[in-house]
């Protein structure tokens, strides 16, 4: 069992209970029935410490005095501890609270009067902690009847409302709660919680609490500029009390706004409105908010992360299921070539060709296999490149005729064994349309967008075209007249509006599973989107629907402004 150590009297300069033992020290806390208690610093660093059931849970006094409070027997609201001993020796006011202590997996909730240590001059650096453990069931009912010890008449409303916002990680509850708590017991006529983002230049209404009679602000989102008050409060540690307000939108005649924060980083806003009347604010309701506010702030802080690594872990799991997907449908997208290949130059080797002729097209079709096989190759070791952000590209100037030329030198014979119409529409220049990008790069993304065009068109045709935008561009340190935007255009099977948003996912399929029906790994536009967007240029896709067709543009910055032929040349 810890006992307290030789409590040192600053005052009159000698060691109190110097004579007495251990284990006596223990025997006259015990009779005095005290449970928990301790002298500790701003910091809440144990300069002493006695707890009863120390020895039951194998606690040392070496493990607690001078050791820092995160690492042992400690406070678990850890930051609203140290600030109420901050308050304690700033007042020199005693308080009555309670606070859950943990130590290893055990959780103890403790009642708790905290004393400020007054030295000679006055001044105070300790306090004295007295706890008594709290039953099972109990904690409520104890919180329900604290009296505070300190001149503020709401600290017991300040423990009731921390206590309920601090037992949730909702962002949505916190903000709720926090509006109706204050709401109700300062009996205002509208109280609202706004969020901020670091850098932006409005907020936004989280949460309400109002008279029926006036106009809802839920949801509404607040420029700084205009509403001067709330600007204030933002950037002051400070509450910001207005007795008077000329009439306004929103009624109020009488405000009081204080900003949250963590960190010192505001992430929010509380303000206050009275609207019936105009009303001055006390001290104890300012001190109230004020102090409220710094828990709200924690709490939001809080409230965020944990929002942040939910959303991270479900996209975390959405990514793992894709790419299992992925796995599936590309070992079959790996076998059919790979199948091809293998059967025709079965049949060449058993002899199985009738004629030279015949022999010859066996090598072509697994020839044609094997080049299907390296593009799936490219494509698969292409998305690991960009994903490890391994992808590096030479830029040079790139014709755009000459890029649409090889296009369609690849890729018309496909559209025309299927009946399609394939058109080329360039704009008419004197000297050329030259862009600058990787051209070979260039040519892959085209390639991926016309060859979906193709696959997924079974009448009508594919248009392929460009247009000049000239509005300045800055790219990689350097400044462009304009850029050039190239459309690809079909009249195939379109993408559903609730499905459009999956098509820019890496491993991700429109129609996936292996009885999709139609072939290829799901990587081209994804590769796309990550090689424009490389070469300083953007990707949208556009389609009204199902069997509505689709179009797919993209961007590359031009290298030189050209000399368009007017229509009347």
């Amino acid at each position: 069992m810890i006992a307290p150590a030789d409590f040192h009297h600053p005052r009159f300069g000698y060691t109190t209970m110097q004579s007495t033992t251990a284990q006596g020290k223990s025997s006259f806390l015990q009779e005095l029935e005290v449970e928990l208690m301790c002298s500790q610093d701003a910091s809440g660093q144990y300069h002493s410490f006695y707890w009863r059931q120390a020895e039951q849970y194998d606690l040392t006094q070496e493990q607690v005095i001078g050791v820092p409070l995160n690492e042992t027997f400690h406070p678990i609201a850890l930051d609203a501890y140290r600030d109420r001993i901050q308050r304690i020796l700033d007042n020199r006011t005693p308080e009555r609270c309670i606070h859950d202590f943990c130590y290893g997996d055990h959780v103890f909730p403790f009642e708790l009067v905290i004393s400020p240590i007054l030295q000679a001059d006055g001044q105070a650096t300790q306090v004295w902690v007295i706890g008594h453990l709290l039953p099972e069931g109990s904690v409520q009912k104890v919180i329900d009847s604290l009296v505070p010890l300190s001149v503020d008449p709401n600290q017991k409303l300040l423990t009731q409302i921390a206590r309920r916002i601090r037992r949730t990680l909702d962002l949505d509850t916190i903000w709720q709660q926090t509006v109706d708590s204050l709401g109700k017991a300062l009996q205002v006529s509208r109280c609202i919680i706004c969020s901020y983002k670091p850098d932006y230049t409005d907020v936004k209404v989280e949460a309400e609490y109002r008279q029926e009679s006036l106009e809802e602000m839920l949801g509404m989102t607040l420029e700084l500029e205009s509403e001067l008050i709330m600007k204030q409060a933002m950037w002051s540690s400070e509450p910001v009390v207005v007795d008077q307000i000329a009439p306004s939108r929103f009624q109020e005649k009488s405000m009081l706004v204080v900003s949250t924060s963590y960190k010192d980083e505001p992430n929010g806003l509380i303000s206050l409105q009275q609207c019936d009347r105009h009303r001055p604010w006390s001290d104890a309701e300012i001190e109230l908010v004020r102090e409220l506010a710094e828990q709200v702030g924690t709490a939001i802080a809080h409230g965020t992360l944990y929002k942040e690594l939910e959303l991270a872990r479900e996209q975390a799991e959405e990514v793992s299921r894709l790419k299992s997907e992925f796995l599936a449908s590309t070992s079959h997208e790996l076998r059919t070539p790979l199948n091809g290949m293998i059967g025709f130059l079965k049949l060449i080797l058993e002899g199985m060709a009738d004629d030279p002729e015949e022999q010859r097209e066996f090598i072509q079709e697994a020839h044609n296999s094997a080049l299907h096989l390296l593009n799936i190759i490219n494509d698969i070791l292409d998305i690991a490149k960009i994903e490890a952000g391994k992808m590096e590209l030479e830029f040079s100037p790139v014709e755009l005729e000459y890029l649409f030329n090889k296009v369609y030198d690849f890729t018309a014979q496909q559209a025309h064994h299927k009946n399609l119409s394939f058109t080329l529409e360039i704009p008419a220049v004197y000297d050329g349309i030259v862009m600058y990008g990787n051209y070979q790069r260039l040519l892959q993304v085209m390639l991926n967008l016309v060859g979906n065009a193709i696959k997924f068109t079974d009448e009508g045709g594919i248009t392929i075209s460009a247009e000049v935008i000239r509005k300045k561009v800055h790219f990689q340190g350097q400044e462009f007249p304009g850029h050039v935007k190239v459309r690809v255009a079909d009249t195939g099977i379109g993408v559903s509006l609730d499905k459009q948003d999956k098509l820019f996912q890496s491993f991700s399929q429109v129609h996936g599973g292996l009885n999709r029906p139609y072939g290829g790994t799901g990587l081209g536009l994804a590769i796309s989107q990550k090689l424009v967007e490389t070469m300083g240029g953007v990707v949208h896709f556009f389609s009204m629907g199902e069997n509505l067709g689709s179009t797919v543009t993209f961007t590359v910055p031009l290298y030189q402004e050209p000399v368009m032929v007017s229509r009347t040349d």
